[in-house]
């Protein structure tokens, strides 16, 4: 049922007005407020294709806002209008019924409907283009107050069209949408807007545009985020200091952490430290072999090395791991801070996989070749261990088929070689339906100099560091040594574009069908979001930049369009649903990391398709409820968010939002009973307080110096006598007799009494109704 009972309404039907008096009201209700058009559902969703044909609303079964459960209900609203009418009758005006009640179903629903913004009312009826409106007056306009009784309203309200019913010029004064291409039936062949219509977005220069959605915040250097596949569908956060967070499917935080390794972990508050806690990872069979692997930073005797420790989850709580249950499996001694590598994970195989970097310093300088070329050390690698079977004897056992088993002077743990500072690695789930591209592996490896790029991991392939970086020579010798056979990256990029590459995932989720495929990751230094499709033919990869939506396409409830420059991992929840953690300070002491949903606001899975019951999960403890803070719907006001512009170069396509203002004298809001942000009673900020203002001699020239003030064009109305509310005797009345010209920047700039000297009472408050 189409909300249209706000608080405009009430007043209308709550006072006994005449015709005259309730026309002007009633139109600018159903007014509709300009902006760009897009796909919305009135549900403030994105559109889809229902997952059975719709038999009523044909025209869009392949792409709309209809599942068949809502085309039946609409089907049956219009049999009941029709039948008040005759056969001549129904063939006349039935065409225009259907179409008006389909228009429910229109990817361009919430345009329509006047809904793209959950906060400003809703039309009661589509808006209709004007030479369609004038057909539709002539032959069939006594269907209107049929038409308003079906959408739920009183039979006073429907009553009103009598008084338009009969004019032309109000009847489509009522109906008409100003824009003229977006009206309908203009809607439906208006070629720039339906030519990719459910496709991903794209700006003219073929930037992806999509939103964000805040899951989690306050963190400090969140730099790693996991599921346990069990079906709770809680994930589990590190942060770099060691502090392991279990979030349950609402958004809430178990109080008590998974693990906290503080006391062991070796880190620093400096911005920039590539040590610490680095990452998690839950064994494969987690709900029967309750086992957790850390990869984190140690100081042993004033050497640095790196330590991957097993644990067991404690008997006494599913939601904590037993910290007397440390088990070191592997430990390598670091000779720099930097370059630690830091990824584990279990590829579909059930080993363990382990990521370590070459061991720091510029240009891998340790030895002949390097550490990542000398297969004897562990540096530099990607390492495959077997940890089943291991509580009575060594930690990890060799794998059968590991590449280098038999190699003189090998080590036997080494899968892949040639590698320099890989952060953050992810296995493909496979498409959805064929299965296809399961169980690739893909990671980042940070660059030198001049490249970043994006490798999938081959068994015992060769990845090129030092004699390479990206696709260039870095070792110009050591790069000219035919034996080296290295794998090429599927794809590089250069430092104009970021410094410091972080590898994400392929998409395999259900919620937004056209992202299955693309490969999304980003860049710690640059902050940008980039993506990479598989051309399935030629094997190329193509690449495409990530830009936040624009204008209304991130206008969204709960979602965002800005996100923290420092990207630090990506991770995906148990559905596949991907996300990418970030922090606006990067240092493992600052609580500025946030998590973000990756949102694509063109196209969604049909209603029901997607939901998930999470299995109960016991909770010892209490639980810290989720908060948004970087912003409201899109606004992506928030505490130094930063909003991306495009076309230009590492650190310069950011604009810095500040965390809230101060408040100057002569600041106005709008109260609304209702908390909607564009009508409500009239207040200005004087004295370090709130105050009202009188109604006496306020015309709309003063309510469109109050409504520019606060961004909008202009005052739709002024409502005297406090009908959009009145304040409480603990507020003061501020201003009286207050007369603007309407180029004011501000109410105290108009001619008014004194500040505090008034002959009023709160019964006079006024309020304005801006658009």
């Amino acid at each position: 049922m189409i909300q249209t009972c706000n608080l405009v309404t009430r007043c209308i039907l709550q006072h006994t007005f005449s015709p005259h008096h309730l026309l002007p009201i009633l139109l600018l209700l159903l007014r509709i407020w300009w902006g760009s058009c897009h796909p919305q559902c009135l549900d403030y969703k994105p559109p889809f294709e229902p997952r059975q044909p719709l038999a009523f609303c044909k025209e869009y079964s392949k792409f709309g806002c209809c599942d068949v459960e809502k085309d039946e209900e609409i089907s049956g609203r219009f049999y009941t209008i029709m039948e008040n009418f005759d056969h001549s009758g129904y063939a006349a005006c039935g065409k225009y019924v259907r179409s008006i009640l389909c228009q429910e179903c229109s990817p361009y629903a919430a345009h329509l409907y006047d809904a793209e913004d959950a906060n400003t009312p809703m039309r009661v009826l589509p808006g209709l283009c004007g030479d369609y409106c004038s057909d539709y007056w002539r032959q069939c306009r006594y269907t209107l107050g049929l038409l308003l009784e079906d959408v739920g309203n009183s039979q006073q309200f429907a009553n009103l069209t009598a008084t338009i019913e009969e004019d032309h010029r109000r009847f489509c004064e009522f109906l008409v949408l100003k824009d003229k291409e977006y009206c309908y039936p203009s809607v439906l062949t208006n070629a720039e807007l339906n030519a990719n219509l459910g496709l991903l977005n794209e700006d003219p220069e073929g930037c992806l545009e999509l939103c964000l959605q805040e899951v989690a915040n306050g963190l400090r250097n969140p730099v790693a985020m996991i599921h346990a596949d069990d079906g709770t569908h809680r994930f589990f956060v590190a942060e770099q200091l060691g502090y392991v967070w279990v979030y349950l499917a609402n958004g809430s935080r178990i109080d008590r952490p998974f693990l906290n390794l503080t006391k062991a972990v070796l880190t620093s508050p400096w911005a920039g430290d590539e040590r610490g806690f680095l990452c998690i990872a839950l064994h494969p069979r987690f709900t029967t072999v309750r086992k957790a692997y850390v990869y984190y930073s140690v100081s042993v005797k004033k050497e640095e090395r790196i330590r991957i420790s097993e644990f067991t989850v404690s008997v006494h709580d599913d939601n904590q791991l037993d910290h007397s249950s440390e088990r070191t499996i592997l430990e390598v001694v670091e000779p720099a801070s930097n370059h630690n590598g830091g990824q584990l994970l279990f590829g579909h195989d059930g080993y363990l996989y382990i990521f370590i970097g070459d061991g720091g310093r510029a240009g891998d300088p340790f030895g002949k070749f390097g550490n990542s070329q000398n297969k004897s050390a562990l540096l530099g690698k990607v390492l495959r261990v077997d940890v089943d079977f291991n509580d009575n004897g060594a930690p990890y056992s060799i794998p059968s088929d590991n590449p280098f088993l038999g190699e003189k002077e090998a080590r036997p743990e080494v899968y892949a070689y040639g590698v320099r500072n890989m952060w953050r690695c992810s296995i493909d789930r496979g498409d959805p339906v064929t299965t296809e591209g399961r169980g690739r592996m893909f990671c980042g490896d940070v660059g030198q100099n001049k490249y970043e790029e994006i490798d999938l991991i081959v068994k015992g392939g060769n990845y090129g560091w030092r004699a390479k970086e990206g696709f260039s020579c870095y070792d110009r010798k050591l790069c000219q040594n035919s034996s080296l056979d290295d794998v090429l990256p599927i794809f590089a990029y250069p430092h104009k574009l970021g410094k410091s590459v972080t590898g994400g995932y392929i998409y395999r989720g259900c919620q937004m069908p056209n992202l299955n495929g693309l490969y999304i990751f980003g860049d710690f230094m640059s902050g940008r979001l980039m993506s990479l499709r598989e051309n399935v033919i030629t094997g190329e990869w193509q690449y495409n930049e990530i830009c936040m939506g624009r204008d209304q396409t991130c206008r969204f409830p709960k979602l965002i369009n800005s996100y923290y420059k420092y990207i630090i991992s990506f991770a995906e929840d148990e559905a596949g649903e991907l996300y990418f953690l970030a922090t606006g300070v990067p240092s493992a002491t600052a609580r500025g990391g946030v998590i973000y949903k990756i949102v694509d606001p063109s196209r969604r899975a049909p209603p029901g398709k997607c939901s998930i019951k999470p299995s109960p999960v016991k909770i010892k403890g209490k639980l810290i409820h989720f908060h948004p803070k970087e912003g409201k719907n899109n606004a992506g006001e928030g505490n130094q968010v930063f909003k991306r512009s495009r076309g230009r170069g590492r650190g310069q396509g950011y604009k810095r939002v500040r965390e809230g203002w101060r408040l100057r004298v002569g600041s106005v809001r709008l109260v609304s009973a209702e908390g909607l942000p564009d009508r409500g009673r009239v207040e200005i900020f004087i004295r370090g307080q709130w105050g009202t203002v009188c109604d006496d001699l306020f015309t709309i020239k003063s309510g469109n110096v109050v409504c520019r003030q606060l961004g909008f064009s202009n005052a739709l109305a002024v409502m005297k006598r406090a009908v959009l509310g009145e304040a409480d005797d603990s507020v003061k009345i501020f201003l009286d007799d207050v007369e603007c010209e309407g180029g004011e920047r501000s109410l105290l700039e108009c001619k008014r009494s004194r500040v505090g000297k008034h002959n009023c009472s709160h019964a006079e408050d006024v309020g304005v109704i801006c658009g």
